[in-house]
């Protein structure tokens, strides 16, 4: 039971940002969107996976290390649409 509720908790968490990816991507627009947010956020998911590498905990450190990489991403497209907007 523990694990499936583990297991729950991680999927939402790894994919969390996907949408705002997508209606990011969709609108081409960043405005309702704080880059400090998804940076600290960020930080604290990065800060899941030394966490999760200290209890040798492999559930942390997977669910975090996609967590990490749909924030990068995040981030990235947020910086490439607003780099977009000032050069028009």
């Amino acid at each position: 039971m523990w694990q499936l509720i583990g297991f729950i908790a991680a999927s939402l968490t790894m994919f969390g940002f996907i949408p705002q990816i997508i209606e990011m991507r969709k609108k081409n627009s960043v405005e309702n969107i704080s880059l400090l947010t998804l940076v600290q956020f960020s930080a604290g998911v990065f800060l899941w996976i030394i966490y999760g590498v200290h209890l040798r905990d492999v559930v942390i450190i997977s669910a975090n290390i996609v967590s990490f990489a749909t924030l990068i991403a995040a981030i990235l497209v947020y910086l490439k649409i607003k780099h977009y907007k000032k050069n028009i």
